[in-house]
């Protein structure tokens, strides 16, 4: 693996309006800047998929955390998790097993696309964001 990965890093899709949105979200509650982005479709998702276990499709929300593989609600609850309250108490859902909470996941990312369309390309680092966003 990688020895320069950042400690927590979430992959998503690039051209998905929803995913987007959330890591917009993400980078306005996380003011500690504990996380790191890159797409899917890009350079560092194709090189971790080489020695982690990371599914091809754009459907699944990836955290890599220290090294280990986090997959759809599970990582979007460990990315809440890291987060000031109230977002953090949401984290408190992984009691839950991921027979349980995983196919909410499944479903919103079927449509996601028709809920805040698509992008055209994948989304560029803006001002303040240097360093935060991987190829």
């Amino acid at each position: 693996m990688d020895s320069e990965l950042p400690q927590r890093l979430l992959l998503y899709d690039g051209e998905c309006g929803l995913c987007d949105r959330f890591v917009q979200w993400v980078l306005e509650q996380d003011e500690a800047g504990l996380f790191h982005f890159a797409p899917l479709q890009g350079e560092t998702a194709t090189r971790l998929r080489e020695n982690l276990e990371i599914p091809d499709g754009l459907d699944t929300a990836v955290l890599v955390e220290s090294g280990v593989v986090h997959l759809r609600s599970g990582a979007v609850l460990r990315v809440l998790g890291a987060l000031s309250a109230p977002w953090s108490w949401f984290s408190l859902l992984r009691v839950f097993p991921r027979f349980l909470t995983d196919p909410m996941y499944r479903v919103v990312a079927r449509i996601r696309h028709r809920l805040l369309g698509g992008r055209d390309s994948c989304r560029l680092s803006g001002v303040g964001e240097s360093g935060r966003f991987l190829p």
